[in-house]
Protein backbone atom coordinates (compact mmCIF):
# COMPACT_ATOMS: atom_id res chain seq x y z
CA UNK A 1 0.00 0.00 0.00
CA UNK A 2 1.78 3.10 -1.27
CA UNK A 3 0.46 5.63 1.25
CA UNK A 4 0.43 6.14 5.03
CA UNK A 5 -1.29 3.44 7.08
CA UNK A 6 -3.08 3.59 10.42
CA UNK A 7 -1.33 2.68 13.65
CA UNK A 8 -3.84 2.39 16.51
CA UNK A 9 -2.82 3.03 20.11
CA UNK A 10 -5.16 1.55 22.72
CA UNK A 11 -6.42 3.65 25.63
CA UNK A 12 -4.16 3.32 28.72
CA UNK A 13 -7.00 1.67 30.67
CA UNK A 14 -9.77 -0.46 29.19
CA UNK A 15 -12.09 -3.40 29.65
CA UNK A 16 -10.48 -6.21 27.65
CA UNK A 17 -13.70 -7.74 26.27
CA UNK A 18 -15.04 -4.31 25.30
CA UNK A 19 -11.83 -3.34 23.54
CA UNK A 20 -11.67 -6.67 21.70
CA UNK A 21 -15.13 -5.98 20.28
CA UNK A 22 -14.19 -2.41 19.35
CA UNK A 23 -11.10 -3.71 17.57
CA UNK A 24 -13.23 -6.11 15.53
CA UNK A 25 -15.41 -3.16 14.54
CA UNK A 26 -12.33 -1.10 13.69
CA UNK A 27 -11.00 -3.76 11.33
CA UNK A 28 -14.34 -3.92 9.56
CA UNK A 29 -13.81 -0.25 8.67
CA UNK A 30 -10.66 -0.81 6.61
CA UNK A 31 -6.89 -1.03 6.66
CA UNK A 32 -5.00 -0.93 9.97
CA UNK A 33 -1.28 -1.73 9.98
CA UNK A 34 -0.51 -2.01 13.70
CA UNK A 35 -2.15 -1.89 17.10
CA UNK A 36 -0.05 -0.86 20.10
CA UNK A 37 -1.35 -2.43 23.32
CA UNK A 38 -0.57 0.51 25.58
CA UNK A 39 -0.93 -0.27 29.31
CA UNK A 40 1.72 1.89 31.00
CA UNK A 41 0.45 1.41 34.55
CA UNK A 42 -0.26 -2.33 34.37
CA UNK A 43 1.82 -5.24 35.66
CA UNK A 44 3.36 -7.87 33.41
CA UNK A 45 0.63 -10.29 34.49
CA UNK A 46 -2.13 -7.81 33.58
CA UNK A 47 -0.54 -6.92 30.25
CA UNK A 48 -0.04 -10.56 29.34
CA UNK A 49 -3.66 -11.43 30.23
CA UNK A 50 -4.96 -8.59 28.07
CA UNK A 51 -2.58 -9.37 25.22
CA UNK A 52 -3.59 -13.04 25.15
CA UNK A 53 -7.12 -11.87 24.31
CA UNK A 54 -6.28 -8.93 22.04
CA UNK A 55 -3.33 -10.30 20.03
CA UNK A 56 -5.42 -12.94 18.15
CA UNK A 57 -8.09 -10.31 17.35
CA UNK A 58 -5.44 -7.93 16.01
CA UNK A 59 -3.68 -10.62 13.98
CA UNK A 60 -6.96 -11.92 12.55
CA UNK A 61 -7.63 -8.35 11.43
CA UNK A 62 -4.40 -8.42 9.45
CA UNK A 63 -2.43 -6.06 11.69
CA UNK A 64 0.70 -6.40 13.78
CA UNK A 65 0.14 -6.57 17.55
CA UNK A 66 2.77 -4.57 19.45
CA UNK A 67 3.07 -4.55 23.25
CA UNK A 68 4.24 -1.38 24.99
CA UNK A 69 7.54 -1.79 26.88
CA UNK A 70 6.94 -5.26 28.36
CA UNK A 71 9.13 -7.73 26.45
CA UNK A 72 8.09 -10.63 28.68
CA UNK A 73 4.36 -10.10 28.08
CA UNK A 74 5.02 -9.56 24.37
CA UNK A 75 6.96 -12.80 24.07
CA UNK A 76 4.54 -14.94 26.04
CA UNK A 77 1.38 -13.63 24.38
CA UNK A 78 2.52 -14.29 20.83
CA UNK A 79 2.56 -10.60 19.95
CA UNK A 80 4.31 -9.52 16.78
CA UNK A 81 6.63 -7.17 18.60
CA UNK A 82 7.37 -4.68 21.33
CA UNK A 83 7.67 -0.90 21.64
CA UNK A 84 10.52 0.09 23.97
CA UNK A 85 11.13 3.74 24.87
CA UNK A 86 12.34 3.43 28.48
CA UNK A 87 16.09 3.68 27.79
CA UNK A 88 18.68 3.04 25.11
CA UNK A 89 20.00 0.03 27.04
CA UNK A 90 16.50 -1.49 27.28
CA UNK A 91 16.04 -0.91 23.57
CA UNK A 92 19.33 -2.64 22.71
CA UNK A 93 18.28 -5.67 24.78
CA UNK A 94 14.91 -5.81 23.01
CA UNK A 95 16.52 -5.63 19.58
CA UNK A 96 18.92 -8.41 20.55
CA UNK A 97 16.05 -10.61 21.80
CA UNK A 98 13.33 -9.90 19.24
CA UNK A 99 14.93 -8.97 15.93
CA UNK A 100 14.76 -10.07 13.19
CA UNK A 101 11.82 -12.41 13.85
CA UNK A 102 9.69 -9.84 15.61
CA UNK A 103 9.15 -6.10 15.42
CA UNK A 104 10.91 -3.65 17.72
CA UNK A 105 9.86 0.00 17.69
CA UNK A 106 10.87 3.00 19.74
CA UNK A 107 10.19 6.70 20.17
CA UNK A 108 9.89 9.49 22.67
CA UNK A 109 13.34 10.91 21.98
CA UNK A 110 13.58 14.66 22.51
CA UNK A 111 16.51 15.49 20.24
CA UNK A 112 17.40 14.65 16.65
CA UNK A 113 20.76 13.09 17.54
CA UNK A 114 19.01 10.86 20.11
CA UNK A 115 16.55 9.65 17.47
CA UNK A 116 19.42 8.78 15.15
CA UNK A 117 21.31 6.99 17.94
CA UNK A 118 18.28 4.94 18.92
CA UNK A 119 17.51 4.05 15.30
CA UNK A 120 21.07 2.76 14.88
CA UNK A 121 20.17 -0.16 17.19
CA UNK A 122 18.28 -1.68 14.25
CA UNK A 123 14.69 -0.86 15.20
CA UNK A 124 11.84 -1.25 12.73
CA UNK A 125 10.28 2.17 13.34
CA UNK A 126 10.71 5.52 15.11
CA UNK A 127 7.61 6.93 16.81
CA UNK A 128 7.26 10.72 16.95
CA UNK A 129 4.78 12.21 19.41
CA UNK A 130 4.25 11.85 23.16
CA UNK A 131 1.85 8.98 23.88
CA UNK A 132 1.19 9.78 27.52
CA UNK A 133 0.01 13.39 27.19
CA UNK A 134 -3.66 14.40 26.80
CA UNK A 135 -4.42 14.81 23.13
CA UNK A 136 -5.23 18.07 21.42
CA UNK A 137 -7.21 18.30 18.18
CA UNK A 138 -4.10 18.61 16.04
CA UNK A 139 -0.68 17.00 16.20
CA UNK A 140 2.03 18.79 18.17
CA UNK A 141 4.15 21.11 16.00
CA UNK A 142 7.31 19.26 17.09
CA UNK A 143 5.79 15.95 15.96
CA UNK A 144 5.13 17.40 12.50
CA UNK A 145 8.64 18.86 12.28
CA UNK A 146 10.44 15.71 13.41
CA UNK A 147 8.34 13.34 11.30
CA UNK A 148 8.90 15.46 8.19
CA UNK A 149 12.66 15.54 8.84
CA UNK A 150 12.84 11.81 9.50
CA UNK A 151 10.66 10.72 6.56
CA UNK A 152 12.79 12.73 4.14
CA UNK A 153 16.22 11.58 5.31
CA UNK A 154 16.07 8.12 6.88
CA UNK A 155 15.14 4.60 5.80
CA UNK A 156 13.88 3.43 9.20
CA UNK A 157 10.12 3.69 9.05
CA UNK A 158 8.39 6.59 10.73
CA UNK A 159 5.25 6.72 12.89
CA UNK A 160 3.72 10.14 13.61
CA UNK A 161 1.08 10.70 16.28
CA UNK A 162 -1.96 12.63 15.07
CA UNK A 163 -4.43 14.56 17.21
CA UNK A 164 -8.02 13.85 18.18
CA UNK A 165 -9.56 15.63 15.18
CA UNK A 166 -10.19 13.97 11.83
CA UNK A 167 -9.67 17.37 10.17
CA UNK A 168 -6.02 17.41 11.27
CA UNK A 169 -5.18 13.93 10.00
CA UNK A 170 -4.02 15.24 6.65
CA UNK A 171 -1.44 17.53 8.30
CA UNK A 172 0.30 14.48 9.74
CA UNK A 173 -0.02 12.42 6.57
CA UNK A 174 1.63 15.27 4.65
CA UNK A 175 4.86 14.70 6.61
CA UNK A 176 5.52 11.57 4.59
CA UNK A 177 5.36 9.34 7.68
CA UNK A 178 4.83 5.66 6.90
CA UNK A 179 2.26 5.26 9.67
CA UNK A 180 -0.18 7.66 11.31
CA UNK A 181 -0.84 6.86 14.97
CA UNK A 182 -4.29 7.62 16.40
CA UNK A 183 -5.75 7.27 19.90
CA UNK A 184 -8.74 9.34 20.98
CA UNK A 185 -9.76 9.91 17.36
CA UNK A 186 -10.97 6.31 17.34
CA UNK A 187 -11.76 5.44 20.95
CA UNK A 188 -13.36 8.71 22.07
CA UNK A 189 -15.43 9.31 18.95
CA UNK A 190 -19.20 9.53 19.23
CA UNK A 191 -19.38 7.77 15.86
CA UNK A 192 -19.17 4.04 15.09
CA UNK A 193 -15.55 2.85 15.28
CA UNK A 194 -15.69 1.21 11.85
CA UNK A 195 -16.88 4.44 10.20
CA UNK A 196 -14.07 6.42 11.88
CA UNK A 197 -11.48 3.99 10.52
CA UNK A 198 -13.08 4.09 7.08
CA UNK A 199 -13.03 7.89 6.97
CA UNK A 200 -9.43 8.01 8.21
CA UNK A 201 -8.38 5.63 5.43
CA UNK A 202 -10.21 7.78 2.87
CA UNK A 203 -8.18 10.79 4.02
CA UNK A 204 -4.89 8.87 3.90
CA UNK A 205 -5.61 7.78 0.31
CA UNK A 206 -5.07 11.42 -0.69
CA UNK A 207 -1.43 11.29 0.47
CA UNK A 208 0.34 8.74 -1.74
CA UNK A 209 4.09 8.38 -1.39
CA UNK A 210 6.13 9.68 -4.32
CA UNK A 211 7.20 7.02 -6.77
CA UNK A 212 10.94 6.18 -6.55
CA UNK A 213 12.97 7.68 -9.36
Amino acid sequence: MNRPRLFLVTPPRFDVADLAEKLRQAFSGGDIACVLIYMPEASTKEIQAAAEVLVPVIQEGGAAAIVYRDTQAAGRSGADGVHVDSSLDDLKLAVESFRPDRIVGTGGTKLKHEAMEWAETGVDYMFFGVINLPEKEGAHDKTITLASWWAELFETQCVALAGSSMDALGDVAATGADFIAVKDLVWQSDKDVSSVVAKANDILEAYPFPEPE
